[in-house]
């Protein structure tokens, strides 16, 4: 089973600053997008469906970004998500921007969410079914910090130069 879930993606030169660069906001757009469409082909639901059917959803309550390396207009970049931890009620995804070989890591996000109840306008435990799907997918990385992890993809990527 696939755990990591990936999609290529084009670098639209309208997404870019004026020396071609993708704009910084962008990384967040394209990764937060792929996100959307990973769990809706790999999970099974939109966030749409599951809210309407639950009455509740998930909110963002911490982004993290690294930018490791540019990424220019025109590029193919792979974006790929996971499952990094699984609370009761906190979930953390990490998105990688990398270059289509798959090689080189352009950017890092960790997303922190929380449950939320849109009827209580509280956080309530996930249900048990959830955080079991959520759990078949779940990877356990080696580093459990956010900076320990950006010097562990920026040491790979000074790697690949040597």
């Amino acid at each position: 089973m696939t755990k990591e879930i990936s999609t290529v993606v084009k670098v639209r030169f309208s997404d870019c600053d004026p020396i071609g660069h993708l704009n910084n906001v962008k990384y967040l757009e394209y990764m937060l997008n792929a996100r959307e469409d990973h769990v809706e082909e790999f999970y099974g639901f939109t966030y749409e469906e599951y809210t309407r059917k639950t009455g509740c959803t998930w909110i963002t309550i911490q982004n993290e970004i690294a930018y490791l390396q540019e990424v220019r207009y025109n590029s193919r970049v792979v974006i790929s998500s996971k499952t990094i931890e699984i609370q009761d009620r906190i979930s953390k995804v990490e998105i990688l921007m990398k270059s289509e070989d798959g090689t080189k890591i352009f950017a890092v996000l960790w997303i922190t969410v929380i449950y939320f109840n849109m009827k209580t306008r509280k956080s309530e435990v996930q249900p048990p079914e959830t955080i079991q799907l959520f759990n078949k997918y779940l990877v356990n990385l080696e580093q459990k910090d956010f900076q320990s992890r950006v010097e562990f993809l920026r040491h790979q990527n000074k790697s690949l130069k040597s």
